[in-house]
């Protein structure tokens, strides 16, 4: 039978910046494109969506996170339209003797959290979705076999065939959230294409999510099977590379055929700044000024745009002198982000005794300050370096926004606990 849908994932509801103006606008961005997401699934008036993981952007939700998210699926559930998610690496909530915000939304019919069973060697079960119990791992609409499968690891690979054995039913989708290396542009939770390429025999479409940019698995044969979306909005720095959007597909005939659907993500911008030979600081500072009007003179849309910012250059002051603060000010006259990030790499240069160049990076003069500054104190001189490194891991924690005072209060226990200890 014909049928259409919406495959999406990565949508990483809760995303914030921490300790910023900007913070309940930047949560609101991620809300809105699943809001958009909704809206186009009713209007082209599909059997179902598809969210291949990371729905939420941690496993521990805000109660209000929750609540918006429920408000934004709720036209879905009013015209019996079934979204279908499984759980990303973000989502997944480590205590596992408590329920998960991803099975309360299926609990109560938002979604259809699909989740397969383990047999005891280590085998898959997909047991029927039980509606009322709001837990399965396999449902059929119209004539098409849905399985899902959440994040399984760097080991997901290794897992392909157990997966293939466990299904043997015929006109197939599986819903999985895993990168293929090649392709996808994160670290950890992929798999080699060859390992990938058996999912084909066994499915016709492999629902995709976990990397960020979009892109399509073929068969060596060139039959196309994979297929990522990426995520709709830019969840970090380096997303401004990669097309948004979602996939609106058509089954028919046993043949599925997708469109790349465009969204509208928050503006962002990678900016390098070039100081080079700047010999103080207000030359340095009218320079970054002429150089960011520059860079996003044709870039503006009306939004508040989000700014990496990189410094570079070996200057003759001292590089503290272009202090965040200072650079901050001419942003907000500039553009006026909603969140910037700064990196400051440029390097002083002096002249030694016998006349050579020299230069330091700031980090480099942080580092010196620091040890300084904790071999001061006679408690820690056996640490210097311990402490240092954790004092600059904290700050760039910090100034992301990644982190929350109770989590910074937990790293810092933990260092006097181990300290204790030893």
């Amino acid at each position: 039978m014909p049928l259409r849908f919406i495959h999406t994932a990565d949508i990483h509801l809760g995303k914030t910046y921490r300790h910023g103006s900007g913070e309940a606008e930047r949560s609101e961005d991620f809300f809105l494109c699943l809001a958009g997401i909704v809206k186009d699934a009713l209007a082209e008036n599909v059997d179902f969506v598809l969210i291949a993981g990371d729905l939420f952007h941690t496993g521990q939700i805000l109660p209000r996170t929750f609540a918006r998210t429920i408000e934004i699926l709720q036209p879905l559930k009013d015209a019996c339209i079934p979204c279908i998610a499984v759980e990303g690496n973000h989502d997944w909530i480590h205590r596992r003797d408590s329920i998960s915000w991803m099975e309360a939304l299926s609990q109560m019919g938002y979604i259809r959290l699909l989740r397969p069973s383990r047999t005891a060697d280590g085998g898959y079960v997909f047991e029927p979705f039980d509606e009322e119990q709001g837990r399965g791992g396999h449902l059929v609409i119209k004539d098409l076999n849905i399985y899902g499968l959440g994040y399984i690891g760097a080991q997901a690979g290794h897992h392909v065939p157990r997966i293939c054995e466990a299904v043997t039913t015929d006109n197939n989708l599986l819903l999985f959230h895993v990168g293929i290396w090649t392709f996808s542009p994160v670290e950890i939770g992929n798999m080699q294409p060859e390992e990938a390429h058996p999912l084909a025999d066994r499915f016709g479409y492999v629902a995709l999510g976990h990397g960020h940019k979009p892109y399509l698995v073929e068969t060596p044969d060139g039959r196309t099977y994979g297929f990522n979306p990426g995520s709709p909005e830019r969840v970090n720095f380096g997303e401004q590379k990669y097309a948004k959007g979602y996939y609106l597909v058509d089954l028919e005939d046993g043949r599925f055929r997708h469109v790349f659907r465009a969204t509208d993500p928050r503006p962002m911008h990678a900016v390098v700044i070039d100081l080079d030979e700047a010999s103080d600081a207000e030359t340095a500072l009218e320079g970054f000024r002429r150089q960011m009007a520059s860079a996003l003179d044709a870039e503006q849309d009306g939004r508040r745009p989000l700014i990496d910012l990189k410094l570079v250059g070996r200057v003759a002051f001292h590089p503290f002198e272009l202090g965040r603060e200072r650079l901050r000010t001419v942003l907000e006259e500039e553009c006026r982000p909603l969140h910037a990030e700064i990196r400051n790499h440029l390097s002083l240069v002096t002249r030694g005794s016998d006349g050579e160049s020299a230069k330091k990076s700031l980090a480099d003069i942080e580092k010196e300050v620091l040890h300084e500054l904790v071999g001061a104190n006679s408690r820690y001189k056996d640490r210097q370096d311990e402490l240092v490194a954790l004092s600059l891991a904290m700050r760039d924690l910090v100034l992301k926004g990644e982190v929350s005072d109770e989590e910074l209060l937990g790293i810092l226990a933990q260092k006097d606990d181990a300290s204790a200890g030893g």
